[in-house]
């Protein structure tokens, strides 16, 4: 259980160290929490922009409200502290 809790915590972290991967979470979290998820996945979905494997980690992320709502408690307190 303490290796799991690294191992977020890092990616936590490697999250809040980009700014633009920072913002695209948050907004993943506030789309779960108002249950407005949906169509965002499906514009991902159809995103030409976007790689394969970039989208598959994006729906895995958008599938763990659990982890979208830790994610989003980290960054939050984390920008209060720095």
């Amino acid at each position: 259980m303490l290796r799991a809790l690294h191992e977020n915590l890092e990616s936590f972290e490697a999250i809040n160290q980009d700014d633009m991967t920072r913002e695209l979470v948050l907004r993943m979290s506030a789309l779960s929490q108002a249950g407005k998820l949906a169509p965002f996945l499906h514009e991902l979905a159809h995103d030409s922009d976007l790689d394969d494997m970039t989208k598959g980690t994006l729906v895995e992320i958008a599938n763990d409200p659990n982890f979208l709502l830790a994610v989003e408690d980290y960054l939050v307190r984390t920008e209060i502290v720095h």
